[in-house]
């Protein structure tokens, strides 16, 4: 926040609103997604949202280890709400590119630490910790969230006619590969939906099919 805007309120309250106002660059990270009823670029904060609106609508079909666990639907909607702030500085790296796993993920981190830091030291560690726990997808949660940030890109995807895959010439196996493999462990319903309707997509030339082998 700049230095010369007074808030006359607590240095607590301060942190917090400077965090907020901090968020607002996330408004400004354009995705290679393109909107359903729009034709420009999604950005992060409305990736955000509608991860947050589809956590809500398709809880029922998380993957659970028995009848009697339920997901945490308030622990999963921050999950995804926190899970790409960190490309404020990082940056949003496209799912089909060509990058080193371990350098984004140490920008990540980087930008973990800057950002969340800005917050009073106990909501510091706590946004903190829910932003290593997508990272670690140890939880039914974290899985759950990760199915649903594939899922969203896919149905944008496949909405807009194969914008982004048919901009890139993406195959349906390097999908296979991306979306479903992360897909399946958080929920294996919503895994089974994209599955289903890939030879559709192909069939329809939003993505091209498997390349034969040599």
């Amino acid at each position: 926040m700049p230095d010369n805007i007074d808030l006359k309120c607590s240095h607590r309250l301060t942190e917090q609103i400077g965090f907020i106002v901090e968020m607002d660059k996330l408004k400004n990270i354009l995705r290679e997604t393109r909107l359903v009823f729009q034709q420009r670029l999604e950005n992060d904060a409305e990736h955000t949202w509608h991860l947050a609106m589809m956590v809500m609508v398709l809880a029922e079909y998380a993957n659970t280890p028995d009848p009697q666990t339920k997901l945490d639907l308030g622990k999963t909607l921050q999950l995804v709400l926190l899970h790409d702030v960190v490309e404020i500085d990082a940056g949003d790296v496209f799912s089909y590119a060509d990058f080193d796993p371990a350098e984004k993920h140490h920008k990540e981190c980087l930008a973990a630490d800057r950002l969340f830091n800005l917050l009073p030291g106990e909501q510091a560690k706590h946004f903190r910790d829910l932003w290593n726990e997508y990272e670690d997808q140890q939880t039914i949660e974290a899985r759950f969230a990760r199915s649903i940030d594939r899922l969203q890109p896919f149905l944008l995807n496949y909405f807009t006619n194969g914008y982004t895959w048919r901009k890139y010439n993406i195959t349906v196996d390097r999908v296979k590969n991306h979306i479903l493999r992360d897909m399946k462990p958080g929920s294996e319903a919503l895994w089974r939906f994209v599955d289903n309707i890939l030879d559709d997509a192909v069939a329809k030339g939003m993505l091209l099919p498997e390349a034969a082998e040599a």
